[in-house]
């Protein structure tokens, strides 16, 4: 057994993690080696050896849309280490924390208004998992049992258990894998795209047809709300989002808005919601929560929905994980939520927004790219075909950028606080990535 004392070399590390490590969408044992992160600040990862000539990369994903702060910084390092000083954790069944009380509170003030009541999960999927029993349960309680299905729309992507699987796109996702065994849904069509695309009647019309016509049977609507994230990185106008808030109060639907990917200002709004000043019945968070330190999720609920519950015959929320308000995540989503606030985080995210649009252009103009589109501190370039994943790694490696390509996309999400130099780069690196992908 290696000791856990020691560095090992980086040949060895490589050895052991493809004997008995597994990573994410990938085979058991790995086909290609990853690359080996010995240390991270900033916005910068360093490796332990040098890969195409670099011993650092500028990290042009935010570790999967999380570390919106960069790594290493000293507001969370503090946050973390004081509160390791204190307790790493206490269970939350029958005990409290002062960091988990202020992070509820903190939350129920900075959503849009009348989300009151806060589950603090695990994880984003988790999340999607408590939301959507939330709201069966609702419905349960309050004596409508037949309201058990979901709808939303395709191109969706909500996390990998179950549940959520279950709402992902039924055709393109990674997940139809499972079609015939998980519950079957209602999807509707994928949204029109474009953030400033006038919204579509006849699509407002075919979103009132299906809920309409199933309204007896729908629990809740559930949608990622302006970006559709590992579904296609897609845009569509927050006007939808007003069109399924007034459908579900019409028709007596419930609406969950997935602000995993979404919040904390990704699209340049706090929450996305915000683009559409609409509330939904319930909210999902995570991913950048925590400013990419630990995992943590929270799902966020009206008084209509915490109430309905707390009337039927088993008047709980009949969830409780673990780690459920763990002290150092709390502590340190505390000190990420106040270090965004207490900056002009909207001047950031726009500032990147302009280097995105300005030097992803340059794609629209090499063959094989179908669409390059800007939101926020959000830069995708599409393609014509699948990208070769290998290849385009290798490419934005050598520009000292590291990127995570995937199905016909080249896209980016850099941490708020990569300067102009490091989006031009990330900016560079997606073009040569596009071009031999």
């Amino acid at each position: 057994m290696p000791d856990q004392h020691h560095a090992l070399p980086a040949a060895e590390l490589l050895a052991l993690d493809r004997q008995h490590v597994w990573h994410p969408y990938g085979p058991m044992p790995g086909r290609q080696d990853p690359l080996v992160v010995s240390s991270a600040s900033g916005v910068r990862l360093r490796l332990a050896e040098p890969s195409q000539g670099r011993d650092e990369l500028v990290d042009g994903m935010s570790s999967w849309w999380s570390a919106i702060h960069g790594y290493n910084h000293p507001v969370l390092n503090e946050a973390v280490t004081e509160q390791l000083g204190r307790m790493s954790h206490v269970m939350f069944g029958g005990l409290t924390h002062e960091p988990a009380v202020r992070l509820a509170t903190r939350l129920v003030e900075i959503t849009p208004p009348g989300l009151e009541h806060v589950f603090l999960a695990d994880s984003g999927s988790v999340s999607v998992e408590v939301a959507v029993k939330m709201c069966l349960q609702y419905w349960r309680s309050i004596g409508r049992s037949g309201k058990t299905r979901l709808m939303t729309w395709r191109g969706g992507y909500h996390g990998d258990t179950w549940t959520p699987m279950g709402v992902c796109d039924p055709v393109g996702g990674m997940h139809d894998l499972w079609s015939g065994i998980l519950p079957r849904q209602l999807f509707a069509d994928a949204p029109p795209g474009g953030f400033d695309a006038p919204v579509d009647p006849a699509y407002v019309d075919h979103l009132r047809s299906l809920i309409s016509a199933h309204a007896d049977e729908l629990a809740a609507v559930i949608v990622e709300p302006v970006v559709q994230g590992a579904g296609g990185m897609r845009f569509h106008n927050p006007g939808y989002l007003r069109v399924l808030r007034d459908l579900c109060d019409e028709y007596d639907v419930l609406l969950i808005l997935d602000e995993i990917a979404t919040g904390f200002g990704r699209t340049g709004a706090l929450f996305a919601a915000d683009h559409a000043g609409m509330t939904p019945d319930v909210m999902c968070l995570g991913k950048s929560l925590t400013g990419g330190y630990l995992t943590l999720a929270a799902t966020l609920c009206t008084e209509r929905v915490a109430a309905g519950i707390s009337r039927g015959a088993v008047p709980v929320l009949a969830h409780g994980p673990t780690f459920m308000g763990n002290p150092l995540a709390t502590a340190v989503a505390l000190a990420s939520i106040d270090l965004l606030l207490g900056q002009d985080w909207r001047r950031e995210v726009k500032r990147i927004e302009a280097g995105l649009l300005e030097g992803l252009a340059p794609a629209r103009d090499l063959p094989g790219v179908r669409d390059v589109r800007v939101l926020g501190a959000i830069g995708v370039v599409q393609l014509t075909h699948e990208v070769d994943v290998a290849a385009a790694t290798r490419a934005a490696v050598r520009e000292g950028v590291w990127v995570r390509p995937f199905r016909d996309l080249v896209y980016v999400m850099p941490p708020f606080v990569a300067g102009d130099a490091d989006v031009a780069r990330i900016c560079r690196a997606v073009c040569a990535a596009a071009e031999v992908g």
